[in-house]
């Protein structure tokens, strides 16, 4: 069997015929089955075939935090992200109570299940990989590929919609920031409140490590919206990169990119290419002094760094060449205006807005994400 970058290129006929028998058998006996899209869906190229499968069952379906922006969100059973304890409302409490799982292309580590507080039950589980499926605690199918598995599996699926009615009933929509003073001093919340009435099928949101992973996920993409999310290795600074090459390759969307000043720090430089080469991106620095999110976990003095003029630092970078525009906000009314110029007037230059923000103006989910994960790096090791 040959085999390319680590998956089967072919399935086995016989081991695929059995693994879909037994996920058919396993799921149709369910009460309240689920979906969970995961980041291998793009490795498999699957998206499609697991949005066909939703179409097909009914299931009420989610994706895990690195999973996001791989299936559409417009879709009328996607009920939001799968994180645990800091789950899209009302999304977790459904998985939680499932009686059937079927994880697409999962990763599991510290981070994507806060600190492995995860609460399904593995022996109630269907994990599927690019080119393997293991149901429940056994067994386990091998050179099964993805697309092939849900291909066949959608034929053999009942309709079942007990767990997308019962999210219906449960749903209470979400609510607003408190409105704020015009000239208030800037608030997290407002601030995203403002990228989210950015966003269109022409923009992808890209967001970096820290409290940007907590934010944008709650951030209601629209049909056709890209998004860019790295959990793997939680590489703060990997967006700036990330931006300048999505940029540049030419997606015909314009980029919207979340990033701390501390992640920036790392890697600031790749913005003089960004303007070398013609970008356009919108670049939301958000400045509160320092690694909160290294500051929730574990806090110390090594988490406060050395502040920078962001704006007159991109203004040296840009020196006259090239298109570029800074503008550096702290309060509502200020971010307005800098919004509008960088949509308008400004929409063919690359775009660097540095907003000033408390050092503990934080998402709630980065609070919660921060003990748990402070306590799963604080137990004692297994020495057996």
């Amino acid at each position: 069997m040959r085999r390319v970058y680590g998956c089967c290129r072919y399935s086995n006929q016989v081991g695929l015929e059995a693994a879909i028998e037994a996920a058919a058998e396993f799921l149709n006996k369910a009460v309240k089955p689920v979906m969970v899209g995961g980041p291998k869906l793009r490795l498999a190229n699957a998206c499609k075939e697991f949005v066909e499968m939703a179409d097909s069952c009914g299931y009420a379906f989610a994706v895990m935090p690195s999973g996001k922006g791989l299936v559409p969100e417009h879709h009328p059973h996607f009920i939001g992200t799968y994180w645990g304890v800091i789950s899209t409302p009302f999304c977790g409490e459904i998985i939680d109570s499932a009686d059937a799982y079927l994880f697409v292309g999962p990763i599991f580590n510290d981070f994507s299940s806060m600190g492995y507080s995860l609460l399904f039950r593995k022996e109630k589980a269907i994990i599927l990989q690019p080119d393997r499926v293991v149901i429940g605690n056994g067994p386990s199918f091998g050179c099964v590929l993805m697309k092939d598995f849900l291909r066949g599996l959608t034929k053999r699926l009942k309709k079942n919609t007990n767990a997308y009615e019962n999210y219906h009933r449960i749903y209470v929509r979400e609510g607003h920031p408190v409105k704020s003073d015009g000239k208030e001093a800037m608030r997290v919340n407002v601030l995203f409140e403002h990228i989210q009435n950015m966003l269109s099928a022409d923009t992808t949101v890209i967001a970096d490590a820290g409290d940007s992973w907590f934010n944008c996920q709650k951030l209601k993409l629209p049909k056709g919206c890209g998004f860019e999310f790295q959990m793997q290795y939680g590489s703060i600074g990997w967006s700036v990169g990330a931006t300048l090459g999505y940029a540049q390759a030419a997606t015909g969307k314009r980029v919207i990119a979340c990033i701390g000043d501390g992640s920036f720090q790392v890697i600031a430089q790749d913005v003089s290419t960004m303007i070398r080469c013609g970008q356009k991106s919108i670049i939301f620095l958000m400045n509160n002094g320092g690694y909160t999110t290294e500051e929730v976990i574990h806090d110390g003095p090594y988490n406060v760094i050395k502040n920078w003029n962001y704006t007159s630092f991109v203004d040296a970078i840009h020196n006259g060449e090239g298109k570029c525009w800074t503008s550096k906000v702290s309060c509502e009314e200020e971010l307005v205006n800098a919004i509008k110029i960088a949509s308008g007037e400004k929409q063919d230059c690359l775009c660097f807005i540095e907003v000033i923000l408390h050092k503990d103006d934080t998402s709630k989910e980065l609070l919660v994400f921060g003990s748990k994960v402070s306590a799963a790096n604080s137990r004692h090791p297994n020495l057996k």
